[in-house]
């Protein structure tokens, strides 16, 4: 069983979910359970800062197209800052790439 960790913190911008570890077919549960608690007001930003993120799977992948659904269903946006290497090559392969916004660090993801 892959550990995962979810640290969610407050920005100007909104909420930012910072994943440690693996976020794979046995852990992506765990993050859908987390967004179900995450609330959204229309114009703000949900920011997720995948830099302690070290594995994702195509199970990973669907969780953080979950996540874009649910901010996208309250009128908010989506960010990704810091993703790993590995997983940006998935998301350029699936074309996850075009339907995220991607930044290099959740300081630049959260700027106004």
């Amino acid at each position: 069983m892959s550990a995962l960790k979810i640290v969610t913190r407050d920005a100007a911008t909104g909420p930012v979910l910072e994943l440690l570890g693996e976020l794979d077919y046995a852990t992506a549960p765990e993050l859908r359970d987390v967004l179900a608690t995450v609330t959204l007001r229309p114009g703000q930003r949900l920011v997720m800062d995948l830099a302690g993120m070290e594995f994702c799977d195509s199970s990973g992948l669907t969780a953080l197209i979950i996540a874009r659904n649910h901010a996208h269903a309250a009128r908010a946006d989506i960010a990704l800052a810091a993703v790993p290497a590995r997983t940006l090559r998935l998301m350029n392969i699936a074309g996850l790439d075009q339907i995220f916004s991607l930044h290099p660090d959740s300081d630049v993801a959260t700027r106004p």
